[in-house]
Parts: structure tokens; sequence; C-alpha cells
């Protein structure tokens, strides 16, 4: 890893002098949306902020933008080989200096009061970690809609682990704070030896924030939306795959293996684990179909039947579909 020459050494990272905030930005060949996100980390009010952007090997001209930015408060972190995101933002919380560390998207962007309201929530209930609410900008540019109702999050002053873990649980109805950008204070993740899991390409940020909270790190519900997700072309999450579904397999035992869980965390977890195996099941009976295989259908079926409710289709009328042509011959 190489840096720019304001970069600051990690023994150095704890003076007086160090900003409240240190947004992380990975980046990757992000030139075209960087400068906004950049702009609105700058841009709060009421409290002292660095933005770190980490340039994950890009092939534009991500690096010279930050590498000539007009703000002595921007700091390049340029790596010497891709690791993806994880390792990225990893590389970013070694570098920084602020007390919180704050996670921001290089295609996205947060309100100038975004950090003020979450400093203060973290003050007042005396929490390491701040979760708020998050608007979401279409891809035609429409008018933002808040991801979460205010009174889902105005009813809760921290979220539990239990909360947490049973929000993420896939196919379920209710609504999922694995999106939740929280702020960390440095010195807890320090204390507690936690960072991203850089062995995960998914579900990296979901296991660091249940780690925090699984390590007794108080999470305080701030309930304002403050992050602005811009849904764009080549950023919408991607397809659920079964090497998604057996990367969070294995990014949950390691978690399970480090932390001893409460009942409700525990009941919380068999319910999410359960879903990830339902979830390749589900997967595999679309496979099936796709291939017009009745036997490959029914074995799974058999082998888990309650991935059959996901099929929005009648499950006779895809029987039929799959049988169809088969019968005619």
């Amino acid at each position: 890893m190489t840096t720019d020459d304001t970069m600051v050494p990690s023994d150095l990272a704890a003076g007086d002098d160090a900003p409240d905030v240190s947004f992380i930005v990975a980046a990757y060949n992000a030139q075209e949306t960087l400068d906004g996100a950049i702009a609105s980390a700058l841009a709060q009010v009421g409290v002292s902020v660095e933005v770190i952007v980490i340039d994950d090997c890009s092939t534009d001209g991500t690096r010279d933008l930050v590498a000539n930015y007009p703000d002595p408060r921007v700091r390049l972190v340029a790596q010497e080989k891709n690791g993806g995101p994880a390792a990225a933002r990893n590389a970013g919380f070694a570098a920084a200096r602020g007390r919180w560390l704050a996670t921001l998207d290089a295609d996205d962007t947060i309100y100038p009061n975004r950090l003020k309201a979450m400093l203060k929530r973290a003050a007042d209930e005396r929490a390491q970690i701040v979760v708020d609410n998050i608007d979401v900008i279409p891809l035609d540019g429409g008018e933002p809609k808040a991801m979460f109702p205010w009174a889902v999050l105005a009813g809760r002053s921290e979220m539990t682990l239990a909360d947490f873990i049973g929000s993420n649980v896939i196919f379920n109805t209710t609504f999922n704070f694995g999106y939740m950008k929280p702020i960390f204070e440095r010195a807890f993740l320090a204390e507690n030896d936690l960072s991203f899991d850089e062995a995960l390409r998914i579900g990296e940020d979901y296991i660091l924030l249940a780690s925090a909270i699984a390590a007794g790190g108080r999470c305080a519900v701030e309930p304002s939306t403050g992050y602005v997700y811009h849904l764009r072309q080549g950023s919408i999450s991607r397809v659920l795959k079964q090497e998604h579904l057996d990367a969070m397999l294995v990014g949950d035992q390691t978690f399970l293996a480090r932390y001893t869980l409460d009942a409700a965390a525990m009941a919380a977890q068999a319910l999410r684990t359960r879903s990830i195996i339902e979830a390749g099941s589900f997967l595999t009976l679309v496979d099936e179909i796709k291939k017009k295989s009745v036997g490959g259908f029914l074995k799974t079926a058999i082998g888990n039947p309650r991935a059959l409710r996901h099929l929005k289709m009648p499950i006779a009328v895809r029987m039929r579909r799959l049988v169809g042509p088969a019968g005619a011959n």
C-alpha cells in the first residue's frame, strides 16, 4: 500500500487534533461519481471531518482526482493490488485519524446534518455505534424515498443483536437493517480487534456490524434520514447466487465461533441460517425448472419443501410446464 504525502502514521492517529469523523471511501473506477460523494462528506455541518479515499487499482481517473483534490482534508490511499471493498476499507481504517469511522460508497452521498445528528445520538445513548435511515434515489433520478418508515426507527433507541440478525433473514417480509450504513467509534473497533473480513466478498458489512454489537457495542438508532443511496445501472444489488449463500454461511460460522449469543440472538440466528439454506434450495428449484428436470425438481422439493413457498407461480402450474413438453412425446 502506498499513500500520499499527507498520510499520518497510525501511532499518531489519536492526537488532540484528530477530526470528529473519518470518512472511508473505497473506490474502483469511480471517477464519474466520486466527486459528489467527497463533496457531501466535506459539507458536514457542526463536525470536523477527513475523507480517506482508497483507490483499489482503478484504470480511470479516480486516483488522479483524489491526488489533486484541492481540499487538504481529502487524502489518498493507493492500493498496490485490487483486493476488493473489505480490504480497501480496512486500509482506510488503518489510515484514519478520526474519533469515529463512517463508510461512504463512492457513488452515494450524505445530507449535511447527518453526522451531527448521529454523534449527538451517540452521546445521548452512550453508544459506540450509530445507524440511521436511508434515502433511495431511483434510477430515473426521481424523488427520494426513505428505506424505513419513520415509526420503524423512532420506536427504538437501540438496535439489539437479535433485532439486527432477525432482520437479515432472506425472503423475510420485514425491514432489512443490513442496508444501514453505521458509524463506529474507532477506539472501540481497535480495542475489540474488529475490521472487515477480507475473505468475504458479500456480507462483510453485515458481519462487521453484528460482530461490533456482539462484542458489547451499544448501537444507537438515529431515526432521521442521513445517507443517500443512488440506484445506478452499475450498482444495483447483484442477483443472489449460490456462491453468495455459501459465503454467508461461512461468514456466520466464523462469527458464531467467536461470539456467544444470548437466547434471543441465537433464535434469530437459527432463522437466518435456515433461510440461507432454504434460499439455496429455492435457487436449485428455479434452475431445475429452467432445465425442465422433473427428477431434479422433485428431489430438491422433497429435501426442502419450505423452498416451494417462494415460487410465486402455483406449484401445479410449475409442474405442468415442466412435464408438458416431455409428456407430449
